[in-house]
């Protein structure tokens, strides 16, 4: 079950970035990722883009594949915002 975030840190800006950069819609990123044995809609992750629900350890691990980045990527610029 996905759980609120309560007034976290947003790496949404950066998921989004991300996904901007590879040229793919959230539709067709959700297609691969439950290609890949992810369950996750649109809906869900489009919260996950807006900071509206926590994204799960195992979609960032896939993500980081399809990526092909380092994990540093998806905190980019979050130890800034919290000082």
């Amino acid at each position: 079950m996905e759980q609120k975030i309560r007034r976290d840190l947003n790496m949404g800006d950066n998921l989004k970035r991300l996904r901007n950069q590879h040229k793919i819609s959230q539709e067709k990123l959700c297609a691969e990722l439950q290609r890949r044995g992810c369950d996750i809609g649109r809906t869900t992750y489009a919260k996950y883009e807006a900071g509206e629900l926590n994204i799960r350890a195992s979609v960032l691990v896939e993500l980081k594949k399809i990526y092909g980045c380092q994990y540093d990527e998806f905190f980019e610029g979050l130890e800034r915002a919290e000082e």
